[in-house]
Parts: C-alpha cells; sequence; structure tokens
C-alpha cells in the first residue's frame, strides 16, 4: 500500500499505534462515535465494525475530497479502492486502518456508497496540536 502524505495525514505504520478507536456502523446511515479527537503526531487504528445488513465504508478526507470522491462513486458505483485511508466492510464484518494523524486541523470520514453519504453516514477528526 502507498504511504502519500495527504492533507490529514498520512498512513500509519501497526507497531507506530497509540490507541484504538472502534467505529461502529449502521444500517441507519450513521458512525458511533461520529466525533474522534486526536493528538497531532498520534497513530491510530481504527477498528470499522458494520453492525448492518448492507456493505459499508470508511474514508478519510477533507470535505471537499470527499465530495469529490462521492460524486465519482456515484458515476462509477462499481470503482475498485486500495487506499491506506479507506476500509471497506462487508455486512457483519469487520475492517480496519492505521492512520497517523501528522496535522493540525479538522478532517471528515464517510461513507460514500451511493445513497450513504447522502444519508449523512459521516463524522469529523479534529486534531489538536501536542
Amino acid at each position: 500500500m502507498k504511504m502519500e502524505q495527504k492533507e490529514w495525514g498520512i498512513g500509519g505504520h501497526s507497531n507506530a499505534v497509540k490507541r484504538t478507536v472502534e467505529i461502529r456502523m449502521t444500517d441507519n446511515m450513521r458512525f458511533t462515535p461520529d466525533l474522534v479527537e486526536v493528538k497531532q503526531g498520534e497513530t491510530i487504528r481504527f477498528v470499522h465494525v458494520n453492525n448492518g445488513k448492507v456493505m459499508h465504508e470508511f474514508v478519510l478526507g477533507t470535505k471537499k475530497e470527499l465530495d469529490e470522491h462521492a460524486a465519482a462513486m456515484k458515476k462509477f458505483p462499481g470503482m475498485e479502492h486500495d487506499e491506506p485511508y479507506m476500509a471497506h466492510v462487508g455486512a457483519g464484518k469487520k475492517g480496519e486502518i492505521v492512520w497517523n494523524f501528522n496535522k493540525v486541523g479538522e478532517f471528515d470520514f464517510a461513507c460514500l456508497l451511493p445513497g450513504h453519504y447522502e444519508a449523512g453516514m459521516v463524522g469529523k477528526i479534529k486534531v489538536v496540536a501536542k
């Protein structure tokens, strides 16, 4: 997997994980929790638990990036994904990503499957200075 610096951080390494945050996904198009606060430089393991009966995904980014990606998903619903800031989680399954938040700011996460984003399946990451 390529590790590329993004506005919202960079893919992390498992041996640098400071803590694990479980994110639950449901068919009512919500994440729980939908707000996560981290310290700048912290590497987080997100464990995504899909308690629903349909596929969901977790994509980190800026609002602008997520809006653009959601529009592309509408045009190409079967598009392949393989980025370190995305996890696709089948019904009743778990997924995970490891991410290093090396930049201060407020960032977003969302399920960009057609209809899910529009239904409000979104959340926020607040990265605070060390």
